[in-house]
């Protein structure tokens, strides 16, 4: 049950995050910033977080793994991952240095602007860094909804509250960028004082019980497992960046404000893999396969079912969606960026946790593999794609890689394990969102009012879609629990 409720609270959280996100990206920013201003905002910030992966060495999967092994020793396994994170951050502070050049030259001349804050890309990494850290060990604790409040919310309203105070002239546009490190100290102090309340920060640098096999065997994984957590990050952010270099820094604004829009379609599926991935961790320490088989069958249908159900509120509204973006015309360039990039999603859904499946077993070092490939597959196809049709190339690129990085560990679960997240359920469901669209499309008018457009088309087309989905019987087992839970509350409200 206590399982249950962070992931509750958490999708919740998530929820919470998109709205103040939405209200940050699609208004506040193309209020106050010009695309250019945009553009460096994200592109600094994107270059930042696909550092922290690298400076990280992979400990942070090695933490939810191992942890189960180290109890009564918790808090010296927390400081002596902290201290291998830093020696990490070091390294590729150092590396970032040594190749300062050709990373200029990347940027020299569509973006140079990037140039001058790339020591502020590299202060956001470390601070990412360490709470990435803290949030794993929050999460092998169970105690995953608060992190997820801080991750998801807060560090989206402090960055508001930069924004703003620069449109009131507080500062200059280079102190705000210089102000993006000092928001992810406040995320970090943040959860800081949430660890010690629960009783879950001390350091203890009494290593004794940290035996060197185990040391050894926990860094191994841990660095086998860097190059496909790396990799996952670079097939998700590499295309902002190449946008940025290759065409321009608003460019970049129109494709971030896309992407950014079509990235709520995954909250569901981040806060079900949060709770999921000490489970499976669990259930693979203690050999219980058929238990991961039917986890990966059950949340393929729970996350497919609410993931295609926001995808197609939000293209189903596209239009009604870049009404609201100050200077839309700019902005509405992005809306087939939206398309792309929500059927990538959606490839990540449908596969269910394939990618944490393989990352706790003990084929976790073919991840490196598959993403390896994958990261090379989406940097050459947005070399091709980008040069010939813009930023809808770099979309299509990361569909095209999203979709064939998923199918390659599908392929390989199968094999090796017997495991596979589709039943009919699985196709009822795409059935049902295939069918929604087209009576949207097709039979629903288009109202000049924007909100009742919005409100007749979102509501007719869940109708179908939940009516659709009782109809095929494709998630009876979600279905009975909702019935269940509405009535526990109805039964509440009468009895008092």
């Amino acid at each position: 049950m206590a399982g249950v409720k962070q992931s509750v609270l958490t999708t919740i959280f998530s929820y919470l995050g998109v709205l103040v996100g939405y209200v940050n990206l699609l208004w506040l920013f193309p209020y106050v910033l010009s695309p250019s201003q945009i553009g460096l905002f994200k592109t600094v910030q994107d270059i930042a977080l696909l550092l922290v992966p690298f400076a990280q060495l992979g400990i942070g999967h090695g933490i939810t793994r191992y942890f189960p092994r180290l109890r009564g020793n918790e808090f010296a396994f927390f400081s002596f991952s902290l201290v291998i994170a830093t020696i990490g951050f070091i390294m590729v502070a150092s590396m970032f240095f040594v190749f300062k050049n050709p990373i200029i030259n990347a940027f020299a001349e569509k973006a140079p602007e990037v140039i001058n804050y790339l020591v502020v890309a590299l202060l956001i990494t470390f601070f990412s860094l360490i709470n990435s850290l803290l949030e794993a060990f929050c999460r092998s604790f169970l105690k995953v909804a608060i992190p997820s409040l801080i991750r998801d919310v807060f560090l989206r309203v402090f960055m508001a509250m930069l924004i703003i105070g620069y449109s009131l002239s507080i500062y200059s546009f280079d102190n705000m960028i210089w102000g993006l490190g000092v928001v992810y100290i406040l995320a970090m102090i943040s959860i800081v004082i949430y660890m010690k309340r629960e009783r879950i920060f001390k350091f203890d640098f009494n290593w004794e019980g940290i035996t060197r096999p185990f040391k050894k065997e926990y860094l191994r994984y841990s660095l086998i497992t860097l190059l496909g957590t790396a990799g996952a990050l670079l097939i998700m952010k590499i295309d902002s960046i190449m946008v940025s270099s290759m065409i321009g820094l608003d460019a970049n604004a129109i494709y971030t404000i896309g992407f950014s829009i079509a990235v709520v379609i995954e909250m569901p599926r981040r806060a079900i893999s949060q709770v999921a991935m000490p489970v499976i961790s669990e259930k693979f320490a203690k050999n219980q396969l058929a238990g991961i088989n039917a986890l990966y069958k059950k949340i393929a249908i729970n996350q497919l079912l609410i993931c295609l159900l926001i995808f197609l509120m939000i293209w189903i509204n596209i239009e009604n969606l870049y009404h609201f973006v100050p200077n839309r015309a700019i902005y509405e360039q992005g809306k087939w960026v939206v398309l792309l990039i929500g059927l990538g999603k959606l490839t990540d859904v449908i596969f269910s946790v394939n990618g944490e499946i393989i990352v706790f077993s003990k084929f976790y070092t073919f991840n490196i593999t598959a993403t390896l490939l994958m990261s090379a597959a989406v940097i050459i196809f947005n070399l091709a794609l980008i040069p010939l049709y813009g930023i809808e190339g770099a979309a299509l690129a990361s569909l095209i890689a999203m979709f064939f990085y998923n199918l390659v560990k599908f392929i390989y679960i199968k094999i090796r394990l017997g495991f596979n997240p589709f039943t009919p359920g699985v196709f009822f469901i795409l059935i049902a969102g295939g069918l929604s669209w087209a009576v949207s499309y097709y039979l629903i008018p288009t109202f000049e009012a924007v909100i009742p457009d919005i409100l007749i088309r979102s509501g007719i087309v869940t109708a179908v879609y939940l009516s659709l989905v009782h109809l095929f019987k494709a998630a009876t087992e979600t279905e009975a629990l909702v019935i269940q839970k509405v009535k526990g509350v109805l039964s509440i409200i009468v009895n008092r």
